[in-house]
């Protein structure tokens, strides 16, 4: 039997979306950061930090999500497809409070963080975090017995 040199086709689609998914998470998570830091410290460059994490965050977001529609594509014969693609679920609700998120960073001057700008921050990177985790836990594989 001949080994495949880079391992199986699904395997390659999990190696993409573990990279473009962890752009995000890490960006929504630094923007609870730098809300914080503002709300210490009131300057406002910090806000400034904060929409341009936001703002990658969604580009990025929308990579990920374009590439969960690659995987259900090239997984539509698969019993597991809707399961594999259970972390598109929470990252959906994660990519639309980082867009709400984003117009409220985008208010003018004092008004653009506040307590309601970092409990969205916090929202998104909780969310994002659920979907890392159930995008590589076992939770979303389903084992085939071989045959």
């Amino acid at each position: 039997m001949r080994m495949p040199l880079f391992g199986s086709g699904y395997d390659a689609i999990r190696g993409v979306r573990g990279l473009l998914l962890s752009f995000p998470v890490a960006l929504f998570a630094g923007a609870v950061l730098t809300d914080v830091t503002y709300l210490r410290t009131a300057e406002l460059q910090w806000t400034n930090f904060s929409a341009w994490l936001i703002s990658a965050a969604l580009i990025f977001g929308g990579l990920v999500t374009a590439w969960a529609f690659v995987e259900a594509v090239f997984g539509w014969r698969s019993r597991a497809r809707l399961v594999r693609l259970g972390y598109l679920g929470p990252w959906v609700a994660a990519w639309v409070l980082g867009l709400v998120n984003a117009f409220k960073h985008s208010q003018d001057a004092w008004s653009s963080v506040g307590v309601f700008g970092l409990i969205l921050s916090i929202l998104c990177a909780v969310l994002s975090l659920i979907a890392g985790f159930l995008a590589f836990s076992g939770a979303t594989t389903l084992r085939e017995d071989a045959r």
